[in-house]
């Protein structure tokens, strides 16, 4: 392809490529010099900012949904791992039947489906049981002011049946969270009950008026829609750690029911 190209100056002078500027006063008049020039001419003009800046955030957007799809499968993958070390502990995989506080009988299956605060204590406990169950039922009316979080149910089960029949707990219940289930049964429906939880309890000697103190595990569990143990808050965990806990734990858990199977 052939092109013209204009040099203004003369030849000694070098020259110089004619831009289409007008002569500037008082400067020699220089006459343009032209010739033929084989070669490749200027390309095409370059895209558009506008085209450029849409390639731009096309791509961008490609790479962002990329990884968004592959964090989503990578916490998929983390969610169901979790499921799967949960389920083979031992703790709380039993199955419990007691009696509450209104004299009905309860599993481990009629709180499946819900998200479970659990505590294990007594009605005659001087302070530690009420502290801790004044603690639970806070942390439950915090998520409870909180419209996108399910409910969260709280139970209580005594490690003193001889004394915490259902009219003691009926009595005791009331004093903390309206939703607060209390339960208990038999001393070996008890002792099933805690020891599928791990937890310790010991009745102490007897003062002169037949009173005496139960050392127990003192331990507020958190259990997951599916029965699992997720969860445990010791005394020294607030109620406002305890809530954001339990908020954290509903907001990541995926619960992943079994799909069933073919004929």
């Amino acid at each position: 392809m052939s092109w013209f190209r204009c040099i203004v100056g003369d030849v000694r002078g070098g020259g110089r490529l004619l831009r289409g500027l007008p002569q500037s006063p008082g400067l020699p008049q220089r006459t343009p010099r032209c010739f033929l020039s084989r070669g490749p001419g200027p390309g095409p003009p370059g895209p558009g900012l506008r085209t450029r800046v849409g390639v731009g955030l096309l791509v961008g957007g490609g790479l962002l949904a990329a990884w968004w799809f592959v964090d989503s499968e990578k916490r998929q993958n983390q969610r169901r791992r979790r499921v799967e070390q949960l389920k083979q502990v031992s703790l709380g995989q039993g199955v419990f039947s007691l009696l509450d506080h209104r004299g009905q009988r309860r599993t481990k299956a009629d709180f499946l489906g819900r998200w479970v605060l659990l505590y294990f204590g007594f009605t005659h406990c001087p302070d530690i049981c009420p502290e801790e169950l004044d603690k639970l039922s806070a942390a439950v009316s915090a998520l409870d002011r909180d419209a996108s979080m399910p409910p969260v149910q709280p139970v209580f089960i005594t490690v003193d049946p001889e004394r915490d029949d259902a009219a003691a707990l009926d009595r005791y219940v009331k004093d903390f969270h309206p939703r607060l289930i209390g339960l208990t049964g038999t001393p070996e429906e008890v002792k099933h009950a805690g020891r599928d939880y791990r937890v310790y309890a010991s009745a102490g000697p007897k003062d002169e008026d037949g009173d005496y103190i139960v050392d127990h595990t003192i331990l507020i569990y958190l259990i997951s829609p599916d029965g699992l143990f997720l969860d445990y808050y010791n005394r020294m965990k607030s109620q406002d750690q305890i809530t954001e806990s339990v908020r954290n734990h509903i907001k990541n858990y995926e619960q992943l029911d079994p799909q069933p199977e073919g004929p």
